[in-house]
């Protein structure tokens, strides 16, 4: 199934911390348990998983080059999970689509 809580993106891959930062980043944007967010009914954090879906994005286009993926050296492709995975997150699936 497709979800609007999740979302794609290229980044750094070498180093973890990217990884942490970049997740701390996008809590203090769009944080959980805000008073003034209405659209509460799955819970507190899914107003602020759309909100950080919107900001990243829920597409990439990517070169293929010799077969491969077009990526920088440090590169990675990183499959946001955007809900809390005990309550509403869980599998996801992704449609990969190649234009040639």
């Amino acid at each position: 199934m497709l979800h609007t809580s999740a979302s794609l993106a290229i980044n750094e891959n070498a180093d973890p911390d990217v990884r942490l930062d970049t997740e701390d980043w996008l809590n203090k944007i769009a944080p959980e348990d805000q008073p003034e967010y209405r659209h509460t009914l799955e819970g507190s954090d899914d107003l602020p998983a759309h909100l950080k879906s919107m900001m990243l994005g829920v597409s990439l286009t990517i070169p293929l080059v010799d077969g491969g993926l077009g990526l920088g050296m440090w590169q990675g492709i990183y499959l946001c999970e955007h809900r809390n995975l005990q309550e509403y997150g869980g599998q996801r699936k992704l449609v990969i689509t190649v234009n040639t």
